[in-house]
């Protein structure tokens, strides 16, 4: 069996272990008592016809990460062109207090990652291999806590072995098993750089070795933090294969490969809007909302978005309207 534990990475916020007073302290300096009004004057586009949520007022809230920062303004502009009042809270610390803030109803709504959720929140050691199976499950599992799980965006944020363009027009690689093959064929052609974390957990490269039958020597791997993964990758020079996010927007920017997880070892990570059980219950036409716009949002959508922000230094905001502007989600007033 795989126990999988929370990676310490933008995607998951380093999500940390608390319990009783600590958990409350950190949920009281999060700033779920404060918040800002969201000012745009936004418009109905293709969503929100006849401004449906007219009257109410909505929380929204976010992880401190650029991608799930950029996921909920893009909830709070579908929210207010269809009518609503909405407060801005995103850009809590951490994994626990935007998932307490949901589940306790200090915020009506997030995106949230399946994986994540039904790993870490629930407690469960083994993945569901198919996406829509694992959010199922985790929809029926989650409705106790009061959240309810609309349906899932293509979008996964998980791990994947990045490599240049350079190096991959001589090796051809495509998928893990490619990696595994290239390993036994020549082992000293397959360098890796990953973060310390990644190398030592059987959720990465222990058990990513395991799945795939193969042993990368100890002195081909070099450990280093994340962001300079992409750079050495990149670069060519340190490391023929890298630890990486599959939405990281400096994949496109560094015109990266990635390769397939041929095996399903790694669990899925799809982003899905999580809401608040009473908030849908009062206003339901939230999920007709968000539907069109969740399957919009692909694994290649979220690099695009992220690059906006972590490699031109955009505004998440503004990148999110940015593009529900484009989609003709919604239009400026």
């Amino acid at each position: 069996m795989r126990t999988f534990r929370v990676r310490a990475a933008a995607r998951t916020a380093a999500v940390a272990v608390l319990a009783g007073p600590v958990l409350a302290l950190v949920l009281a300096g999060c700033g779920l008592k404060s918040g800002s009004p969201m000012a745009d004057d936004v418009q109905p586009g293709s969503v929100g016809q006849g401004r449906p949520l007219e009257g109410a007022s909505l929380t929204i809230t976010s992880k401190n990460f650029s991608e799930n920062i950029v996921l909920g303004q893009i909830l709070g502009l579908v929210f207010k062109a269809a009518g609503a009042e909405v407060l801005d809270r995103t850009n809590l610390p951490g994994s626990i207090s935007a998932r307490e803030a949901i589940r306790k109803g200090d915020a009506d709504a997030m995106y949230e990652y399946t994986g994540t959720a039904w790993i870490t929140y629930l407690g469960n050691t083994e993945p569901i291999d198919d996406p829509r199976e694992q959010w199922a499950a985790l929809r029926a599992a989650d409705a106790k806590n009061g959240v309810v799980w609309l349906p899932p965006a293509t979008l996964n944020n998980t791990y994947t072995l990045a490599i240049s363009k350079k190096n991959n027009a001589k090796y051809g690689l495509k998928t893990m098993s490619d990696v595994a093959r290239l390993a036994k064929e020549d082992p000293s052609a397959v360098t890796l750089c990953v973060e310390n974390e990644f190398a030592a957990r059987e959720d990465g490269l222990p058990g990513l070795e395991k799945a795939y039958g193969m042993k990368i020597p100890a002195g081909n791997i070099r450990k280093m933090d994340a962001g300079i993964i992409y750079t050495q990758v990149s670069k060519s020079e340190s490391c023929l294969l890298g630890e990486a996010f599959t939405t990281d927007g400096r994949i496109r920017a560094m015109d990266l490969d990635t390769l397939t997880d041929d095996r399903r070892f790694f669990p899925n990570y799809n982003a899905a809007p999580a809401v608040n059980a009473k908030t849908l219950a009062e206003f339901p036409v939230i999920a007709e909302l968000l539907a069109p716009v969740t399957a919009k949002l692909t694994t290649a959508v979220a690099q695009e978005l992220n690059a906006k922000v972590d490699v031109e230094g955009q505004d998440p905001h503004a990148v999110a309207k940015d593009w529900l502007l484009k989609e003709g989600f919604i239009k400026e007033g």
